[in-house]
């Protein structure tokens, strides 16, 4: 397969993945039952586990050392904010989900624009 080809597919698996995560904060913020949790917390992994995958091929893949060190950083971020969300869901703390989920939305919308081709 086209590298080329194999990066955009990743940088669109990205934006899919991210657009889904910051669209679930009204499932994370309501009242949920067990279940619930337990389907939230499932869906948070297995996102956040795509989003892996395809960030660790971009940044592997950049060509240029600052941006890939700057793009590792905004990664790191990004999963530690992931982990607290995570953490919070499986505490069923809604007051602390509602602050890791903010913390997570903004890693990951800082992540998305470094991740947008340079001007």
């Amino acid at each position: 397969m086209d590298e080329g080809m194999e990066l955009k597919g990743c940088v669109c698996r990205i934006k899919s993945c991210a657009g889904q995560l910051l669209s679930m904060e009204e499932d994370l913020v309501t009242d949920l039952d067990d279940d619930s949790w337990d389907l939230v917390w499932r869906d948070l992994r297995l996102k956040a586990t795509f989003l892996y995958i395809d960030l660790s091929r971009v940044i592997s893949r950049s060509e240029n050392d600052e941006r890939r060190k700057a793009l590792t950083l905004l990664a790191n971020k990004f999963f530690y904010c992931t982990d607290e969300l995570g953490d919070a869901v499986t505490s069923q703390s809604v007051p602390a989900m509602k602050m890791c989920y903010n913390d997570t939305a903004q890693a990951l919308r800082e992540l998305l624009a470094a991740l947008a081709p340079p001007q």
